[in-house]
């Protein structure tokens, strides 16, 4: 489960993350309760239109951004974009606690970090292939998300037990000092020791090569789909969250924090049971989409917040399967060269639908209620689920069948196994 860590680079980088991913959740949490509490009266509106624009650059630098990761040394891309994600965490939390901040400030330092943001995401998932081997890279990627989810399970508590107490400024204050963890791991990485991988050529139409690459690879197209869809209207975590906390069960910053705690339970769960895989499989792709839709139906129902917050967990859980599920499955199986431009498109795809969805889902709350909005989560799950299920059927042959020698077993065969050039894949 933990092999990755016996590598020195590795290693250093784990931690590094851990420690800047404490603080990336720290103000999401501290930015969040800003938006809807502080600067707004609980205005869930507000709120996607901040992710939105957090989130939107990654869906059109998407090209650029993953040429970037392709053509330039990504150790050095990633200095640059850490120091200046620091950079806007401190500017923003000196113009919070002095006073002066208003909704409009908040709007403008999302789209800037969303744009520093946009290039770091496709560099920083394809330096990993650099730091370990390509027998090690699902394992990587599974616990760079166990860190990612570990590190949610005290930033938003701590930060909501800040914003109770001092207030979100300082917060992000915090979280721009955390930046430091990740900038000396990058400088403490021992270069010899970095994989050498190919890199984009110069010339003409390689972002065109790119797209044409994905396009010809249903599998992947699939996956993207799926990503897409429960990007858009599933993940929109912080918005649920705060609405049922606040608007459905009448509690501030503290309980907020705690709730999104909860949910890490299930997110460094999933995480860590991807880490035991020896490779992702599409299977789990679109199975744990339906879970996650099955999850989010039993958290609308919730009637106290107690179970409300337990259903988190299983939400988490199978969240973060899809994601790292279809992460590492869409990085193992890309060629090298077009793995920075994949991966671009692979995050635009999955946080670029977020400028449509959580304006989206902030509406339906605001007008129907905290729970609908959980709905619309739930019905993202089961459709991408079924989308994925009917194309592997029909491009597979397959079919399923109760085996009697085998109780409550339900087996899948594939009629047309030519087709299926790795069974375990699927």
């Amino acid at each position: 489960m933990f092999r990755s860590l016996r590598i020195f680079n590795y290693r250093i980088w784990f931690i590094g993350a851990l420690v800047s991913n404490i603080g990336t959740w720290m103000q999401r949490t501290a930015q969040d309760w800003l938006v809807y509490d502080i600067l707004t009266d609980q205005d869930a509106t507000a709120m996607g239109i901040v992710m939105a624009l957090q989130l939107g650059p990654q869906l059109l630098l998407a090209p650029w951004s993953g040429l970037i990761a392709d053509t330039y040394n990504r150790r050095k891309v990633l200095l640059l974009t850490q120091v200046s994600m620091g950079a806007l965490g401190l500017a923003l939390g000196l113009l919070v606690l002095s006073g002066h901040a208003e909704l409009w400030h908040v709007y403008a330092f999302a789209l800037a970090l969303g744009v520093v943001s946009a290039v770091d995401g496709p560099a920083r998932q394809a330096f990993v292939s650099e730091v370990v081997s390509e027998r090690d890279l699902p394992n990587a990627v599974a616990l760079n998300s166990a860190s990612f989810n570990g590190a949610r399970m005290v930033g938003p508590a701590v930060a909501g037990l800040l914003t109770v107490a001092v207030g979100p400024g300082l917060v992000f204050v915090l979280n721009a000092v955390t930046f430091g963890a990740m900038v000396i791991a990058l400088l403490k990485m021992r270069a010899g020791e970095l994989r050498v991988l190919p890199k984009s050529p110069p010339g003409k139409g390689r972002i065109r090569a790119g797209l044409a690459y994905v396009r010809h690879r249903p599998d992947l197209v699939m996956v993207m789909l799926a990503i897409f869809i429960v990007g858009t209207f599933g993940m929109n975590f912080a918005i649920y969250i705060a609405a049922m906390a606040r608007t459905e069960f009448g509690r501030d910053a503290g309980i907020f924090g705690l709730l999104n705690s909860v949910m890490a339970i299930g997110s460094v769960a999933g995480a860590l049971l991807s880490a035991r895989r020896d490779r992702p499989r599409l299977r789990f792709v679109f199975g744990a989409s339906g879970a996650f839709g099955l999850a989010c139906i039993l958290s609308a129902a919730a009637p106290t917040l107690t179970l409300f917050a337990l259903s988190l967990i299983p939400v988490g859980l199978f969240a973060l399967t899809l994601m790292t599920s279809a992460n590492a499955y869409v990085q193992t199986t890309t060629a090298q060269v077009m793995r920075g431009r994949v991966m671009a498109l692979y995050f635009a795809i999955f946080m670029g639908g977020t400028p449509l969805g959580a304006p989206v889902v902030g509406w339906v709350s605001d007008s129907f209620g905290p729970r609908w909005s959980l709905g619309v989560a739930a019905a993202s799950g089961l459709l991408a689920a079924a989308i994925g299920f009917v194309w592997a059927w029909r491009s597979y042959g397959m079919r399923f069948h109760y085996d009697r020698s085998l109780p409550r077993r339900l087996s899948m065969t594939t009629d047309s196994p030519e087709k299926l050039q790795d069974p375990d894949s699927a």
